[in-house]
């Protein structure tokens, strides 16, 4: 895996506007948000994708969701509801090649996207 956007931002090398950070995941907003409240978690160990993931790496894809739940009712919007996706590979939406966990909140979201 190359040096990726999120990995420069991991570094601030590129500002972002963080709203969660501890050890191993750090979020923050999306610069072209789908909802009114539409967050990235990543981890801070570059994981290309979904595919990537190995069975060491469980602790890991759980503190994201974990992060983003725990982000969620701090935030206020936990009850309302809110959803989160990870993209994987070209087909699947993906366009930055480190792991990343969409959250998107803040209003209701309907099934398909639309």
């Amino acid at each position: 895996m190359g040096d990726t956007l999120f990995a420069k931002i991991i570094r601030r090398e590129i500002p972002a506007d963080i709203v969660f950070e501890d050890a191993h995941v750090l979020a923050f907003r999306d610069i072209h948000p789908q909802a009114p409240v539409h967050v990235l978690f990543v981890p801070k160990r570059p994981i290309a994708t979904l595919d990537d993931l190995q069975p060491g790496d469980a602790e890991l894809a759980g503190r994201l969701l974990l992060a983003a739940a725990d982000y969620a009712r701090r935030e206020g919007f936990a009850e309302a509801g809110y959803r989160t996706v990870i993209n994987c590979n070209q087909d699947g939406g993906q366009t930055v090649y480190h792991i990343h966990l969409h959250l998107l909140a803040g209003r209701a979201l309907h099934w398909p996207p639309g």
